[in-house]
């Protein structure tokens, strides 16, 4: 049976349609705004995958060229592997859904976003995570929306929900709204320099948008959904978390409780999770993960108990202090500008380098091609925590901390009339233990001041 939804946002139809394409999926929706068409899938595996302490999602977000009139390039003349706007949106897609899902289903679920049509004005990211909490809340998968998400421009301070690229290309301020019909689960955008309230009216605006979007939805679900999948949480054995704790709770606690550096609080951690297996071994006889889970949760227990009643972190510090911060400039001396920005245990080295306008980047999508003069890449190695690891490419983390750090910094860039150089910070994350996004962000501002471009402002960032 074919069912299709219709409501207008912001003078846009956009309308959702299932029942027509992918019908083996566990759910599947074409959402279409214009011309612009995305077919979202979700599906979810038969069986839960055993022993395991996270949930497994998987959200793939591709364009097809044909969606534009397009041909690939190159010799084989087919998609390849994601681009970085690919990567970025599926994280979009990811980030608002991924909480709403139940914490004992462990059911391998991905998500798959595909445009087939794109008219040139409507972006099909924000269309994608429609389709995502769509295709799921149709579906027998649990899931714990819907959800929805929006676009908010403004033009000559007026408030645009779903902006066309050329009003987009006019606005002080873009940012992609998502959550459910009473509550915000993702911010992401960037803004030039507008006010607090200003803000604050975007997401009022984009959260009405939201909730009409989300009763479409629960239409949609009442016609056309089918029976969720029941999840049985798994049983607790109170002998054993008892057991746990009462071997383990004032040594966790002696821990959380004493400011130590990092990697020495980790071992002891190990430590103590090491002597509680060993002494709950023969009783408890391949129960290792459960243990482990029942360690974990007293450690949340503790962290949560001091930040709330003592007012302090595992670092003894209060909610509202930083860590010490140092900075140095210009410790390399071949390149064009460089920082080393070091915050407690999370240091940045930054450096920038300078090129003509035949550096600039190529950017070739669904989109006309164009070029991009500031670029900001991110790399986050193993070593950073103390760890080995494979290193043979790109992760799609490292591409969502890259370009989180270049739009916070991109509206700070001169124009190319006052400052004619294509534009490069590589941001090296040396060490971790917070948040090495916005280290970025602040060794980038320092690398671009101390390498002479004429930035409008410094800029900072902080989680």
């Amino acid at each position: 049976m074919i069912c299709i939804k219709e409501i207008e946002v912001g003078g846009k139809k956009i309308t959702i349609e299932t029942g027509r394409y992918a019908r083996q999926a566990s759910g599947a929706v074409m959402v279409r705004c214009g011309d612009t068409m995305v077919l979202v899938t979700a599906v979810a595996a038969a069986k839960p995958m055993e022993d395991i302490d996270f949930f497994p999602l998987q959200v793939e977000y591709r364009e097809k060229l044909s969606a534009a009139g397009k041909i690939p390039g190159g010799f084989l003349k087919r998609e390849g592997k994601p681009s970085d706007n690919e990567v970025l949106s599926g994280r979009l897609i990811d980030r608002p859904i991924r909480p709403l899902f139940p914490d004992e289903f462990k059911h391998e679920t991905q998500i798959v976003a595909t445009v087939y049509s794109f008219d040139t004005e409507n972006d099909p990211d924000v269309l994608a995570i429609v389709g995502a909490s769509a295709a799921l809340t149709i579906s027998h998968i649990p899931f714990l929306g819907p959800i929805a998400g929006v676009r908010m421009g403004r033009v000559d301070g007026q408030f645009i929900i779903n902006p066309t690229f050329e009003e987009l290309g006019k606005s002080d301020m873009e940012l992609v709204v998502a959550g459910t019909e009473d509550s915000i689960m993702m911010v992401e955008g960037e803004a030039k320099e507008v006010s607090e309230q200003d803000m604050i009216d975007a997401l009022r605006i984009a959260q009405e948008a939201i909730r009409q979007i989300v009763e479409v939805q629960r239409e949609l679900q009442k016609e056309c959904g089918v029976e969720k999948m029941v999840v049985t949480p798994a049983e607790v054995n109170a002998e054993l978390v008892e057991d746990v704790r009462r071997e383990s709770y004032e040594k966790l606690k002696e821990v959380i409780y004493t400011v130590l550096p990092k990697q020495e609080r980790a071992d002891r951690m190990g430590e103590i999770f090491e002597s509680v297996k060993t002494a709950l071994a023969e009783k408890y006889p391949e129960q290792e993960k459960v243990i482990k889970r029942n360690l974990d949760d007293l450690v949340y227990e503790l962290i949560r108990k001091s930040i709330l009643e003592e007012g302090k972190r595992l670092d003894g510090r209060s909610t509202t202090d930083i860590r010490p911060i140092t900075v140095e400039l210009g410790l390399l001396p071949r390149v064009h500008g460089s920082a080393l920005f070091t915050r407690g245990e999370t240091q940045s080295l930054t450096t920038l380098t300078l090129g003509t306008s035949n550096d600039e980047q190529i950017i070739d999508g669904l989109k006309a091609e164009s070029t991009k003069r500031f670029i900001l890449h991110y790399n986050f190695p193993p070593f950073s925590v103390g760890e080995t690891g494979r290193m043979t490419g790109v992760g799609r983390r490292e591409v969502g901390h890259g370009n989180l750090a270049e739009r916070s910094l991109k509206n700070m860039i001169p124009e190319s009339a006052e400052f004619p150089y294509t534009i490069r910070l590589i941001s090296d994350i040396l060490e971790s233990n917070g948040s090495s996004s916005m280290a970025t962000v602040c060794a980038g501002s320092l690398s671009l001041m101390e390498g002479g471009v004429p930035v409008k402002y410094a800029v900072a960032g902080i989680a």
